[in-house]
């Protein structure tokens, strides 16, 4: 009975662990979400604005006033590699990668949910052993 005890708590302990690390993992994800949605915000905001002076952000809360000269933009498509794109083509590849989020927070949810399946199923089994 003891060693039963013992997988039992091991089993939880690691059910618990899994289920944390989806937690963070979907937290992250929610957070590049809302990130991603806020650009796109932003980007509406750069379209016709060409000649007019805004606020560019140069790092972490750091802005600087400047004159938008043109609505083309350069973006990283990973890999440091710069490409020139409009402000539509830009929000359609914002809006590619928050679809390709919305795929990995479904896949997270799923597993998620069969991690608490398992764990309802250990400790009904427990409870079924302790009536032994």
């Amino acid at each position: 009975m003891e060693n039963n005890q013992q997988e039992l708590i091991f089993k939880l302990s690691m059910f618990e662990q899994q289920i944390q690390q989806l937690q963070q993992q979907l937290q992250a994800v929610e957070q590049s979400m809302v990130e991603m949605n806020s650009l796109n915000l932003g980007l509406d905001e750069i379209k016709g604005a060409k000649g007019k002076e805004i606020f560019a952000q140069i790092g972490r809360g750091i802005f600087a006033k400047t004159k938008l000269l043109s609505e083309d933009l350069t973006v990283d498509i990973g890999g440091k590699n710069l490409v020139k794109k409009t402000v539509p083509e830009t929000k359609k590849l914002i809006e590619e990668q928050i679809n390709k989020l919305k795929d990995v927070q479904g896949n997270l949810n799923s597993n998620m949910d069969q991690i608490s399946g398992e764990l309802q199923k250990t400790l009904i089994e427990a409870q079924k052993q302790e009536k032994k």
